[in-house]
């Protein structure tokens, strides 16, 4: 797991805290007045909550703290905050209401988040797939790119057409680095694969979503997959008779016969690390981002109509990846236009956040800015 940590600390107590800086001595006091009641946790999610997709997935580790912690801690959320002004009254209620720990689960509540920790640096407060950080506030992330190459290869030795289609949010690095690993790993077992991407502008937006998958089958797509937080691209392929790959979570059940597999994402662990250090008083700034090696990336079963050998490739790849002997953006990684990006080696992380462009095998163009 990649972590870079600074060097503040928050004290569990105040004892020996007026040697300290001034912003350890609030963070020992603010710890030490917690100790006499449970550690308040929210979560803010962006889309309803439901049985699959993005928000649901972190559902389940905000679920699973409260299963391991019991009564040391009590948990809120409050679901479909909107990446906007919204966004920054929401996590300012929980930090003004006593909480001491907030996880902001979207990219686009960055700026917000950060506003508000300067306001409240007694309050630990962690944001998902950001890159600001401040002395109480870290970053966490999955590498979802590592499932992603994977469900490529899937896909790249079962498209008859030769053409996946893939449904997009917003054109930020993280779901380009998504984007171009499926590319490549469809492309690794058959060059002639051609991905197209139809980009929604939401992260979650059923009907929107539901009209991409359909554009996309009726431009001869055989097989689907997105980047948004509902289940209408895999009910659409089921509906249609396609194929398709899960996001998030295992959406089998939208499409026991579409589904050939899916990129998981596990939180669990690391919100029960996370409250773990909070509540000894060790938690420290960090900028996490875990994948299959860490357990944050996981792929869903291989659906049956998925060929032996094929599978038998991907369970080696994905051994590969978890020994840290393979990396899907290794060079050389040249884009659509025949740029050379990256030349040799694996891509480094600084170099994955700055991701700005498609790679070959990706048939669609970026928008403009």
């Amino acid at each position: 797991m990649s972590s870079r940590r600074s060097t503040l600390k928050l004290i569990a107590t105040a004892a020996g805290a007026a040697s300290l800086p001034p912003l350890a001595r609030a963070q020992a006091a603010g710890a030490a007045a917690g100790a006499g009641g449970p550690l308040k946790v929210g979560f803010v999610y962006v889309s309803p909550i439901g049985d699959a997709g993005w928000t649901f997935q972190h559902e389940l580790g905000r679920r699973e703290i409260e299963q391991v912690f019991g009564p040391k801690i009590a948990t809120s959320f409050v679901e479909s905050v909107a990446e906007g002004p919204d966004a920054e009254r929401v996590i300012r209620e929980m930090a003004q209401s006593g909480h001491r720990l907030v996880f902001a689960t979207s990219f686009g509540y960055m700026n917000y988040v950060e506003r508000v920790a300067r306001a409240f640096p007694k309050t630990v407060f962690l944001h998902a797939t950001g890159y600001k950080t401040a002395r109480n506030l870290g970053t966490y992330n999955a590498r979802f790119y590592e499932g992603r190459y994977l469900n490529g290869v899937i896909a790249g030795g079962m498209t008859k057409s030769g053409i996946i289609g893939y449904v997009g949010a917003f054109p930020i690095p993280e779901v380009l680095q998504g984007i171009n690993a499926f590319a490549r790993g469809a492309r690794s077992v058959n060059p002639r694969a051609e991905l197209r991407v139809i980009w929604v502008n939401s992260w979650y937006d059923p009907g929107r979503e539901r009209e991409a998958a359909m554009t996309l089958i009726a431009q001869n797509a055989d097989i689907l997959t997105h980047h948004t937080d509902s289940t209408a691209v895999m009910q659409a392929a089921e509906e249609r008779g396609k194929w398709a790959f899960g996001y998030h979570s295992d959406m089998s059940k939208y499409g026991p016969k579409a589904q050939l597999s899916a990129t998981t994402h596990h939180w669990g662990d690391f919100y029960r690390r996370t409250v773990e250090r909070v509540l000894a008083g060790d938690w420290q700034t960090e900028q996490v981002w875990g994948g299959i090696r860490e357990g944050m990336i996981a792929l869903a079963p291989i659906s049956e109509q998925v060929p032996a050998p094929l599978k038998a490739s991907v369970a080696a790849l994905e051994a590969e990846i978890r020994a840290g002997t393979l990396h899907p953006f290794t060079g050389p990684v040249v884009d659509q236009d025949g740029k050379l990006r990256h030349e040799s080696g694996p891509m480094s992380d600084e170099a994955l956040g700055k991701m700005d462009y498609f790679v070959q095998g990706v048939a669609s163009r970026l928008p403009k800015r």
